[in-house]
């Protein structure tokens, strides 16, 4: 006798529920995760370690209802917490709390109008050269920003690096205790990610670590209780500094930038539970939207976080439910257990962020994007030792400058000129162009490259020039698949046409596109080329240089013979 089958309508609700626990198990795993991760995010970016775990709640939980990826986590990032630590304004003055709020809302606005204006795209303008040298030299930064916890040494020194550097030159007086917690949690951490608690291991660490610091012998390690409370309650709402704007632009600025190439990894990389992948223009909104509730609620800047989409994936979540319920678990041990949290070891959280520096360091990236080529050599390094000296809202934006500008150099001085000769063949051959034109010569040319403003000069140099003997010769410059020449590159044309002309010769342009040719006509370039002497490019390639061929073979032959 066979069982009763189950119908369609049981199935679904049992496959709900399925994902429901799924999520819910997942949420427990983040939400515990999340709570020292978010506290450490808060020492980084060198605040009170609330404002992180604060960013951390606020952001996932806004970010779960508001992104277009199902699984995207938005929560604080290393790279941009380091970014926050050069910020001075949010780290004294007469309103930090109303400053934190301010930058985080001025990030918030500027991820939410991109958004909005679907410029999603832009991010891949972000040079690779920059982000790599970018995210190397923060790798350094954060470990270098936990010496001082992980050894119980504290220098004086005005630079992170000038402070890592005393750090070494003063091992004796490094606190033994202090630097065996923070080893240990190192040890345990990648330790308990081999066994079936992987996806608590980090959790698990901090409280073993934690717990340890009570013993006596560990009675001088600092606690995190002993540089800021834990309030046992949700924060109230802030209002942001206005007078903290202007300060504040470009730090914002270069939050919005890493912030939304990170979330852009995740929009690309990681795929909705349906194999789809998510709209990045959406995924900026909801970056954006989270951004904004953090601020209000006291939470420091936040973008979509590869690390804590991993952790949430990796731990089974199936929809949204999975960050809501982190949410929820993070609510009930802000609410419950506080006064535990405070108890944390400082060096404890040290070694979870230098692990996490530490993983983020990728020399072999570092190596590769070096041998590429010297303009792609020049711009990591800078962008690495910028990053490694000067506030790094500064060092990012003078990264992506400096690639501008040594691409547009690079770019304007690879155009070329070759020379197209007919064979009896049906392909032309190619060959360097003659320096100065021969009379009655037909001459096709072809230039390679971007014309554009700073390719002018390049792009005329290599073009022949006519004399005396040149009488009769005519110039067919094949421009298909040009789609802007600009009013520099049409005012150089013209002025070749007129030396031609003086000399007798003749300019003709073929291959012209549609753009290029409402350009020509609108500047008044066309009447003056002369409309019978441009052709327009067609779908047939090479039909436009047929017809001005013809075109060129009529004009030597009325030279030759007038009549």
């Amino acid at each position: 006798m066979t069982a009763p089958r189950a119908s369609k309508g049981d199935e679904s609700r049992s496959g709900r529920w399925r994902r429901v626990g799924s999520d819910a198990r997942a949420g427990l795993v983040h939400g515990l995760v999340s709570v020292p991760d978010g506290l450490a995010s808060g020492l980084l970016a060198g605040l009170s370690p609330v404002a992180g775990l604060y960013g951390y709640l606020f952001g996932m939980v806004a970010g779960a209802l508001t992104t277009s990826s199902v699984l995207m986590t938005v929560q604080a990032t290393g790279a941009m917490a380091v970014i926050i630590a050069d910020v001075p304004e949010v780290r004294g003055g007469d309103n930090p709390a109303g400053a934190l709020a301010m930058l985080g809302l001025l990030t918030g606005i500027i991820m939410l109008t991109l958004g909005l204006l679907r410029l999603g795209s832009l991010v891949r303008f972000v040079p690779h050269t920059v982000l790599t040298g970018f995210v190397g030299a923060v790798a350094i930064n954060i470990i270098l920003s936990q010496l001082a916890d992980f050894t119980g040494f504290a220098s004086d020194a005005g630079n992170r690096l000038f402070r890592a550097v005393a750090t070494l030159f003063n091992v004796a007086q490094w606190h033994g205790p202090t630097l065996l917690l923070g080893v240990l949690t190192v040890v345990l951490i990648i330790v308990l990610e081999k066994t079936p608690l992987s996806s608590l291991g980090l959790f698990v660490a901090v409280v073993i670590v934690s717990a340890l610091g009570q013993l006596p012998f560990f009675g001088d390690v600092q606690q995190l209780s002993d540089i800021a409370e834990i309030p046992p309650g949700l924060p109230l709402p802030v209002l942001p500094a206005l007078d903290s704007i202007g300060p504040l632009l470009v730090p914002a600025l270069s939050l919005a930038l890493i912030g939304l190439i990170q979330g852009a990894a995740i929009s690309q990389s990681v795929p909705q539970p349906d194999g789809s992948f998510s709209n990045v223009s959406g995924d900026f909104r909801g970056q954006g939207i989270a951004n904004i509730v953090s601020a209000f609620f006291r939470g420091v800047p936040v973008a979509g976080s590869l690390s804590g989409t991993a952790v949430v994936t990796a731990a089974g979540a199936r929809s949204r439910l999975a960050n809501l319920f982190a949410g929820a678990v993070m609510v009930i041990v802000i609410l419950l257990f506080s006064d535990l949290a405070g108890s944390i070891t400082m060096p404890a959280l040290a070694g979870l962020l230098m692990l996490i520096g530490a993983r983020m360091f990728k020399p072999r990236r570092l190596w590769v994007v070096l041998k590429t080529g010297p303009t792609q050599a020049v711009v990591v390094s800078i962008t690495f030792v910028l990053t490694l000296l000067v506030p790094l809202q500064y060092a990012v934006l003078v990264g992506v400058g400096i690639s501008i500008i040594l691409f547009v150099v690079g770019r304007s001085n690879r155009v070329k000129v070759v020379r197209w000769v007919p064979t009896d063949g049906p392909f032309p051959r190619e060959e360097p162009p003659p320096a100065q034109l021969t009379a009655h010569d037909i001459v096709i040319l072809q230039g390679y490259g971007s014309l554009f403003f700073a390719s002018a000069e390049p792009f005329m140099s290599q073009l022949p020039v006519a004399s005396e003997t040149s009488r009769g010769a005519v110039v067919i410059l094949r421009l298909r698949g040009a789609d802007d020449l600009g009013s520099t590159i049409i005012t150089a044309l013209l002025r070749y046409r007129a030396d031609l002309a003086a000399a007798g010769c003749s300019l003709l342009l073929c291959g012209v596109g549609d753009d290029v040719m409402r350009q020509l006509r609108a500047s008044g370039a066309l009447a003056m080329f002369g409309e019978s002497r441009v052709f327009a490019a067609t779908p047939l390639v090479s039909e436009s240089l047929t017809a001005a061929l013809a075109h060129a073979h009529e004009l030597v032959r009325i030279e030759r013979d007038p009549r």
